[in-house]
């Protein structure tokens, strides 16, 4: 499979979340932000959960969707989207069908070893579902306000 590049169309994808199946094609017509995250419930994925949350409205406002996805279980997102309050779906990519697609599957070191896990990143699509731009290896801090800049066109 070839990896994902900006300008391109993404791959057609359906996957099941906390709202039901998502696909590209239920995407069309909409802008998406597609954000890749590491684990349900640990300090940085509950932040950026928190802030995509708190700015939800606005994404909305200027036409776009939110869809977290991580490794995690539907029971898992279940229990954080119930927790964190969070408005949009959290996909299940239990088999990273969606995570070698996006190619956010890297080694990192976590507490001196070397263990295989998801990239913190962020992909953003048009309505046509072309990849328009795309963050990886990102921070939390701040990475929202960014993403937010980008979808309205100032960044």
């Amino acid at each position: 499979m070839n990896p994902i590049a900006v300008g391109k169309s993404i791959p057609e994808f359906a996957a099941q979340s906390t709202q039901g199946q998502v696909s590209l094609d239920s995407l069309r017509g909409h802008r998406a932000v597609l954000y890749f995250y590491p684990k349900d419930s640990t300090p940085g994925c509950t932040t950026e959960a928190q802030d995509f949350r708190d700015a939800y409205q606005k994404f909305v406002d200027a036409g776009c969707q939110i869809i977290g996805i991580s490794r995690d279980s539907l029971k898992s997102h279940a229990n954080f989207t119930e927790k964190q309050d969070l408005p949009f779906p959290l996909i299940s990519d239990d088999d990273e069908t969606l995570c070698q697609m996006f190619g956010v599957i890297k080694m990192k070191n976590m507490y001196g070893k070397q263990v295989r896990g998801v990239e913190r990143s962020t992909f953003l699509i048009d309505a046509d579902g072309t990849l328009l731009r795309e963050w990886r290896g990102l921070r939390v801090a701040g990475h929202v306000d960014e993403v937010l800049q980008a979808v309205r066109g100032d960044a």
